[in-house]
């Protein structure tokens, strides 16, 4: 007998990395594919991405992708994904083409991105059919799903809110949804990021006035920063541009590859002549720039970040210029990192707009508790999965559920890679498929472990130690005083003497043993200095042994 499972692959107990998979009988589903960041304490980890295995060990099963909306944390992991499985990616216009740019700069081809209407089409992916209404959040063109099996109805509502004026893009299709779910769902699958929050969330046109507000004080030049997908935000910044009689420049590759295609496709709008190239906008009088720039996460790197270290090629920062940053700095690691540059551009002279200065200069794309009430009573389903956030939102979604009738075993609350199965209409947890942290390092997908991590942030915190010893095989014993080389252990100054010391009781602490070879040598070397280094200067720095037999 066939049934429905769905597995919280990632994105269960944390904001990003959301990818979910739904089978029936022999065929598969994914929705979403994206990304997480790195924790400040993952040494040179660029992304995390989800783990594919279970995926690939049934890849005989799989069918095809569903994209819910544009945002890194849902499509960011697809060109590692598409890499190892060809099959067709659904989404929207916008969303197609975030994704085709993201497979280009990873040099794959792009020929299976399938296109479809939210207004009018349906999508079938094997035994799944889906049927897409528009959402709103802080990107135009998302969806949610209607997905219908054979036997099951399920929605899967990822990042929304109820924004009845969206600055682009269309509102919430409330009517569309409350018609798709005549006839009962049985389980509703859906963002649980704001279920701490009271209220409704604020609609996304209420930020232009103060962006205006704040902007017209400006002394200099502006450089406004979000998120590079958060089209809504970037037409805000140009309606206050053309308002305050500045023009505006696209910087960072990312703001800008994003900016051109929502124009292309109608997403952003704005009077010829308005954006112009940087060299150009130079030129002009500092009152009448704005820069709208990469970088609104501190990412080292990027646009925003050259501009405050003064390393950018062709803008420069001066005393009495303007950054405003309207993004909030929630995905892990990304505050400390707009903290620095918040801390660098205030110290420059500059005037500096931001989170902490209580300027609502951020609005959340994400629906507050009234908001998911209102989806709850919209779809009115038998089970819930929270999802999109951490296990405290969960949680919150839980308690938002049981107040308007849910009972306790109606309510699945995930940890990674756990599966809910519908059995006779009835929901059960189904055990676990296996997950593990897949780290992206450089080109290195996946070989980066604990263990790799662990030796980096020792070498961040107490350096390494290089010692090079030879033995005379033939006497058992040493050649001379071990070498000991080290970097980012000991103050520079009290360096020479320390070491030399500690060379000499390696030394004695070799030669006092009965057998002097290579291995007795190394495992010695390890033991003492490990010991020593700590009584004397309470650190364990990395030591690395280099015993060579003459």
């Amino acid at each position: 007998m066939d049934t429905l499972k769905f597995i919280g692959l990632s994105g269960t107990t944390g904001v990003t990395q959301n990818m979910y998979i739904y089978e029936y009988g022999n065929d598969m589903m994914v929705v979403d594919c994206g990304v997480g960041f790195p924790d400040a304490d993952m040494f040179g980890v660029d992304l995390v991405i989800p783990d594919f295995s279970y995926v690939r060990k049934n890849r005989n099963k799989l069918k095809g992708v569903l994209i819910t909306h544009g945002h890194e944390d849902h499509i960011g992991a697809l060109p590692f994904f598409m890499k190892e499985f060809n099959v067709p990616i659904y989404s929207t216009r916008l969303v197609s083409e975030f994704i085709k740019e993201k497979l280009k700069d990873h040099g794959l081809a792009f020929d299976n991105l399938k296109v479809f209407n939210p207004e009018s089409d349906v999508v079938t992916i094997g035994s799944f059919r889906a049927t897409p209404f528009y959402i709103a959040h802080s990107i135009p063109d998302g969806v949610g799903f209607a997905i219908e099996t054979p036997k099951e109805k399920v929605f899967h509502v990822a990042d929304y809110k109820f924004d009845w004026t969206p600055v682009t893009g269309h509102p919430f299709d409330a009517q569309k949804a409350a018609h798709l779910a005549v006839g009962g769902v049985d389980l509703l699958v859906s963002d649980s990021l704001g279920s701490m929050t009271p209220g409704f969330t604020e609609s996304e046109i209420n930020i232009e006035e103060r962006i205006e507000v704040i902007s017209r004080k400006a002394k200099g030049k502006i450089f406004f920063t979000t998120i590079s997908s958060n089209i809504s935000r970037i037409q805000q910044a140009l309606n206050v541009a053309t308002r305050t009689g500045r023009y505006v420049s696209f910087i960072g590759f990312s703001i800008d590859t994003k900016a051109q295609i929502a124009k292309r496709l109608g997403f952003l709008n704005y009077p010829k002549g308005l954006v112009v190239m940087s060299k150009r906008l130079k030129r002009l009088k500092d009152t009448e720039q704005m820069y709208i720039i990469s970088g609104g996460y501190g990412q080292a790197g990027s646009a925003l970040y050259k501009v405050a270290m003064n390393e950018h090629k062709f803008i420069k920062a001066r005393r009495n210029d303007m950054v405003i940053f309207s993004s909030d700095p929630a995905p892990p690691g990304t505050k400390e990192s707009v903290d620095f540059l918040v801390d660098r551009f205030i110290t420059m002279g500059l005037d500096v707009h931001y989170y902490d200065t209580q300027e609502d200069l951020h609005v959340s794309g994400h629906g507050s508790q009234e908001d998911i009430k209102t989806l709850f009573g919209l779809v009115r389903p038998k089970y819930f999965i929270p999802v999109g956030g951490t296990i405290r939102h969960n949680r919150g979604y839980a308690t938002i559920a049981k107040s308007m009738g849910a009972k306790q075993d109606e309510i699945f609350e995930l940890s990674p890679g756990d599966v809910v199965e519908f059995v006779g209409g009835k929901a059960r947890r189904k055990g676990q498929v296996s997950v593990k942290t897949i780290l992206v390092d450089g080109l290195g997908v996946g070989d980066v472990g604990s263990i790799v991590l662990r030796d980096r942030q020792l070498l961040a915190q107490d350096g390494i130690v290089i010692v090079h010893i030879q033995v005379d095989k033939a006497k058992n014993k040493l050649v001379n005083d071990p070498e000991i080389i080290s970097r980012g252990f000991v103050f520079e100054k009290a360096k020479k003497d320390f070491l030399i010391g500690t060379q000499r009781k390696l030394r004695e602490k070799i030669e006092a043993k009965e057998i002097v070879d290579k291995t007795a040598v190394k495992n010695i070397t390890l033991d003492f200095l490990d010991r020593y280094f700590y009584d004397q200067t309470g650190r364990h720095p990395m030591i690395l042994p280099v015993v060579v037999e003459i």
